[in-house]
């Protein structure tokens, strides 16, 4: 086996499949339009397996332009009752049902799927105490696949351009929403089918019903989508912690790892969370060295929510402070995106390039739940030595989002970093106008963030610590 490379089926990841075309869609826009028109040519199967979805989002908000009602809800119900033959399913996160209903969704939309009426839908809670089943892809027919950070579901939807104010970009009621960044992917062939295997593997161990693959051979993709990649090679990844008779599984994790460990000379990262001490303990080693690789993280100003803040957000804190302390060649950066009004742009997406060999997108965060205790898929693209097309695409994809978080081209993203000796840190903080990427603060701790950022219970390792937690808690 040859340990040099980064996708090791049994280690970094579950299987490695051919793609005969590969995308990446960068923001919710694209990915929205783009999903509509591929379920529309659907002919057996549609597997939609997420940690939400809401029933009230619109595919096409600036204005309808495919066939059906533009709403999830209403679509997938007109969709179930042109073409009965066609099954369509939805697995989610079983917590996430009561979000629903809270936020004011139809409850008769939820009742009727749940009964099995035309849509399907269940709820997954085959994952350890207070986990959450956190993937987020959709695979039509095993002919195609999208596999990513988007959700279905409230305030992900928006173009790339991320306006101050986008009277498209509303919620179910109607109420602005702010600017949001995120990723997925789009994916055919044989790497389609194998997450339709892992789809129908899941709602097994969710429902304890076996699905029947798609017997149907046809080609499909979205006419409106430009492949990154044609005939290439993916890994797909994942986490799942231990769970009744279900060993743990942390690919994700171990290729994180890998991957940092063996960056040369650039790790770019974006991420919703970072609060793994584990993961931060790995870039510290990597940021001692004297010739080691520039670390850029792109992440939110804050978390959304008082909780999530004085917890997810407190332990980025801490951990920031650390790791700025543990930077002696001044090689460390974490950013947030804002606007050109310099309002803060959401970061949702959880993307990685390793210099110009390993690009990695998924729903994985680097907090510690995502690392071993949720339910997370990833998918990578590895460049060997010889495979020039395959370096500059890894590249490429990260000179784009760079271009996006900056307001510039990507041809002026290479110019500059040309000029900065491939210096991606240099080439961020060397102008502030416009759209750009912003030192993110390390805020000061009070004591509430203390107690809360030292907590287990939400952003638990292993589902063993969170035991662990809860017997400390009461005093055993």
């Amino acid at each position: 086996m040859d340990d040099s490379r980064f996708l090791i089926p049994g280690q970094t990841c579950w299987r490695v499949e051919q793609a005969g075309q590969f995308s990446v869609l960068i923001d919710g826009c694209d990915y929205y339009r783009a999903l509509k028109r591929c379920i529309l040519q659907a002919r057996e199967q549609v597997l939609m397996i997420g940690w939400d979805f809401d029933t009230r989002i619109e595919f096409e908000p600036e204005g309808k332009t495919l066939e059906g009602p533009n709403k999830l809800g209403p679509f997938l119900n007109w969709l179930t009752e042109t073409r009965p033959d066609l099954e369509v399913r939805l697995l989610r996160w079983n917590l996430g049902l009561w979000e629903a209903l809270k936020r004011g969704e139809t409850p008769l939309f939820l009742l009727r799927w749940m009964m099995g009426e035309e849509v399907h839908i269940r709820l997954d809670a085959a994952h350890p105490p207070a986990a959450s089943h956190h993937q987020k892809f959709v695979v039509i027919d095993d002919a195609l696949a999208f596999c990513g950070g988007i959700d279905l579901t409230k305030g992900r939807w928006d173009t790339r351009e991320h306006l101050d104010r986008n009277p498209s970009r509303r919620s179910g009621r109607g109420a602005p929403l702010g600017p949001w960044h995120d990723a997925t992917t789009c994916v055919d062939g044989e790497a389609a089918k194998a997450l339709g295997d892992l789809g129908r593997i899941r709602w097994k161990r969710a429902t304890g019903d076996e699905l029947t693959a798609p017997e149907s051979k046809h080609t499909l993709w979205p006419e409106d989508i430009e492949p990154t990649l044609t005939g290439v090679e993916l890994g797909i990844s994942r986490t799942m912690g231990a769970f009744d008779k279900y060993p743990e599984t942390l690919e994700i994790e171990t290729l994180t790892l890998k991957a940092i460990r063996e960056a040369r000379k650039t790790l770019y990262i974006e991420s919703q969370y970072f609060a793994s001490r584990r993961i931060a303990e790995a870039m510290i080693e990597r940021l001692q060295e004297e010739d080691g690789p520039e670390i850029v993280v792109v992440t939110p100003e804050s978390q959304a929510g008082w909780l999530e803040e004085k917890t997810m957000g407190s332990a980025r804190a801490k951990l920031l402070s650390l790791v700025e302390k543990s930077d002696p060649h001044d090689r460390f950066r974490i950013y947030y995106p804002v606007t050109a009004k310099g309002t803060p742009i959401y970061v949702h997406a959880k993307i990685m390039a390793v210099d110009d060999r390993l690009l990695k997108i998924g729903s994985a965060n680097l907090n510690n739940r995502s690392m071993g205790y949720d339910t997370e898929c990833d998918i990578s693209l590895e460049a060997g030595a010889e495979d020039g097309h395959l370096q500059r695409t890894i590249t490429g994809v990260r000179n784009d989002l760079l271009a996006e978080h900056l307001g510039l081209s990507v041809e002026d993203v290479e110019k500059r970093l040309e000029e900065a000796d491939g210096s991606i840190i240099a080439v961020i903080d060397s102008g502030r106008e416009g759209r750009h990427l912003e030192p993110l603060p390390i805020r000061q701790l009070d004591a509430a963030d203390e107690v809360m950022s030292e907590q287990e219970m939400l952003d638990p390792i292993r589902p063993f610590s969170l035991r662990r937690a809860i017997r400390r808690r009461i005093g055993l």
